[in-house]
């Protein structure tokens, strides 16, 4: 593979109109486009919210589906608010296993997504193994960590870290990549040092990329948190799902799955307005 092609564009995706890149993880599509500016869209978004909701509640109470089946949204609001105080310090000991690997996870991602870049024959090597950490499911991997580290934070810390740093990684590649020929040899031009091209022209054309590698990282890194949770057992979230389930207290166990739900929502709207405020200028 050339030095130019070896790290594979995630999250690119051509549109058939103007060329412009149309995801998901887009964030500087999003940013420039129409948004949701209205009144009336964010009600519509309400309201359909709650037809779903009170459909699904009216049909699991008129069909009598039992609650270890599948319990209807009032009972996991209702278990929400009253397990909260139990689910609390889970959830505080998810976010620590969160932060601290995607942390660990962003910094070597950039870090080599750097040094890739700049030097070929580094990426030769790297790429294989890239290759094999982004191809195995981390939780193969966490009985042999815990085995290793013990049933504490640092297993989870270091799968959530492998999860999140190859995709960091490859993104940011990306973007560094992703920088008009004609401007480097501008600034060759005038003297520049591959150091001094690199902060002020690749780095802030690759910033996109960087932050949707930062999100998808982090979405990695909190399914890889809850699942080592649930493999590793003793506290977190995860932990909290296999409980639950083993109790058939299918409330709780919604519960659970809804503030997971919610922390990705957060995790993607903080990279959004991030992305929107730092990375529309590139559209």
């Amino acid at each position: 593979m050339s030095g130019g092609d070896a790290i594979p564009e995630f999250s690119k995706a051509k549109s058939g109109g103007d060329g412009q890149e149309v995801s998901l993880t887009n964030l500087s599509a999003f940013a420039s486009g129409p948004g949701i500016k209205s009144g009336a869209e964010v009600a519509a978004i309400l309201a359909v919210a709650v037809v779903i909701i009170g459909g699904i509640e009216l049909a699991l109470r008129i069909f009598h589906v039992p609650q270890y089946i599948m319990p209807p949204p009032s009972s996991i609001a209702y278990a929400l608010f009253d397990e909260f105080p139990l689910i609390a310090p889970h959830l505080g000991y998810t976010l620590v296993e969160l932060v601290s690997g995607f942390a660990i996870g962003a910094i070597v991602g950039l870090v080599m997504a750097a040094v890739i870049t700049q030097f070929p024959f580094a990426e030769k090597i790297v790429a294989p193994y890239i290759l094999i950490l982004v191809t195995t499911p981390m939780l193969a991997l966490v009985p042999l960590l815990i085995l290793r580290f013990g049933f504490g934070y640092t297993p989870r810390i270091i799968a959530v870290a492998l999860a999140a740093g190859p995709m960091v990684m490859i993104n940011a590649a990306t973007g560094f990549r992703r920088v008009d020929s004609a401007k480097i040899a501008l600034a060759r031009s005038y003297g520049a040092s591959t150091l001094q091209i690199f902060w002020k022209i690749r780095a802030p054309m690759a910033l996109p990329m960087i932050l949707v590698g930062l999100m998808i990282g982090a979405i990695f890194g909190l399914l890889t948190a809850v699942g080592a949770e649930m493999v590793g057992g003793g506290f977190g979230l995860g932990n909290r799902l296999t409980s639950y389930s083993s109790m058939i207290q299918m409330p709780q166990f919604f519960a659970v799955v809804l503030i997971l739900s919610t922390l990705g929502i957060l995790i993607y709207v903080l990279f959004f307005l991030i992305g929107k405020k730092w990375a529309s200028w590139e559209t």
